[in-house]
C-alpha cells in the first residue's frame, strides 16, 4: 500500500463522478431517446446470454477531467483550514446570512 495523500486523489474524484454519471437521469434519457440502440450502427443493447451488447453514452462536447477535478477540489474538497463543523441549525443560518462568522474553536480539540 502506498503513502496516504493529505488530499483526495483525482482517481477517487473521477470514480465518484463516474458512479453519479452511470446512475444519472441524463444518461438514462440519452439511451431511451435512441431506443437503446447505437447512434452509429443501430445495434440494440442486449443482455441475452451469448449476444451481450453494452452501450456507452458518449459526451459530444468531451469531458475536461482535469478542470472538473480541480473545480471540485477548489469548491468542495477544500483544505481543512477552510472548513468548519456546524450543527444543522447553524449551517442553515450561515447560508441565509443570519450567522456572520463561526466562533473560534473552543474547548477540547480532538
Amino acid at each position: 500500500m502506498g503513502i496516504r495523500l493529505p488530499y483526495t486523489p483525482n482517481s477517487k474524484i473521477k470514480h465518484a463522478l463516474r458512479i453519479i454519471w452511470m446512475r444519472s437521469r441524463e444518461r438514462a434519457q440519452a439511451l431511451k431517446n435512441t431506443g437503446y440502440c447505437c447512434s452509429v450502427c443501430g445495434i440494440k443493447q442486449s443482455v441475452a446470454k451469448g449476444r451481450e451488447v453494452k452501450l456507452d453514452v458518449h459526451h459530444l462536447d468531451g469531458i475536461a477531467w482535469d478542470g472538473l477535478c480541480q473545480l471540485i477540489r477548489d469548491r468542495l474538497l477544500q483544505s481543512p483550514d477552510r472548513l468548519t463543523p456546524l450543527c444543522d441549525a447553524c449551517h442553515t443560518a450561515m447560508h441565509v446570512g443570519k450567522v456572520a462568522e463561526p466562533l473560534p474553536l473552543q474547548g477540547k480539540r480532538l
